[in-house]
């Protein structure tokens, strides 16, 4: 029996459409940013969040209320979401940011999800975000803790174990630090962001793929949430780095040492 001063939870998972890990990254011929002609997918991180989301369901069962995904991003990222709701979200909301435009900022993409998530109070009120704890494609790494600040909501970032607590509302999180692991106990509402460790993603079957193309996706546009995503830096230059020169074998010390002062590295005592 659910405890009276619990209600059902609903979980908000934001998605990002990335570059697949996969793939061999590219700078584009004008310098301009990485060659995006190719295969995407969801960005790694925020199938982990996904995932997570879909197992509270099955240990909780009827206590979450809803799963919603929401992503920012081109015409293409639907794709991205539809791939969510196969894996077992209930619905969607895709904020579209027109073709070709700068993709926005971690800063930008906060204020989106906080507009999101101000939005749902009346009809469905957000008790729980998990997300990547970064993309592989700009390893940014901030968009959680940007959203836990804009919105002064607790957050546990890096997180390889999420358990929650519907009598008192708060959730029991492990979070990963340098050489092992913090336990923490956080009210709710709550931001979290995942790491690899918290789980294995699954793979969507054939009839959940097909369930998806039915399931709801809201689209809105950075207007409707009365917010601007224009980035506020600036991308100068895109270079590779410079290629690795391989290393030469020395056939002792002193050779070693005479090497070392060729290239006029000397020692510091």
């Amino acid at each position: 029996m659910r405890p009276s001063a619990a209600r059902l939870l609903n979980i908000l998972v934001p998605v990002k459409r990335a570059v697949d890990y996969a793939v061999k990254i590219r700078v584009n011929p004008q310098q301009t940013g990485i060659d995006t002609n190719v295969k995407h997918s969801m960005n790694p991180f925020d199938e982990i969040a996904v995932e997570e989301a879909v197992r509270l369901r099955e240990r909780l069962k009827t206590e979450i209320k809803s799963i919603k995904a929401v992503t920012i991003g081109p015409t293409k990222a639907v794709e991205t979401l539809r791939t969510a709701l196969a894996m077992g979200a209930d619905s969607a909301i895709h904020v579209e940011v027109p073709e070709g435009a700068p993709a926005p900022e971690p800063l930008g993409i906060a204020k989106a999800l906080r507009a999101i998530i101000e939005r749902e109070k009346e009809k469905a009120p957000v008790d729980l975000v998990i997300l990547g704890k970064q993309a592989i494609d700009d390893d940014a790494g901030q968009t959680g803790q940007m959203l836990a600040g804009l919105l002064d909501w607790p957050q546990a970032t890096f997180i390889s174990k999420l358990d929650i607590d519907l009598a008192k509302m708060e959730a029991h999180v492990t979070r990963e630090i340098d050489g092992g692991g913090e336990e923490l106990r956080c009210k709710l509402p709550l931001i979290v962001t995942t790491d690899l460790r918290l789980n294995e993603p699954r793979y969507a079957s054939l009839p959940n793929i097909m369930k998806a193309k039915k399931k709801p996706v809201e689209k809105l546009t950075a207007q409707d949430l009365g917010i601007d995503l224009t980035p506020m830096l600036e991308t100068l230059k895109v270079t590779e780095p410079p290629k690795r020169v391989g290393g030469g074998k020395v056939a002792n010390v002193d050779e070693l040492v005479q090497k070392l002062k060729d290239a006029g590295i000397t020692a510091v005592a």
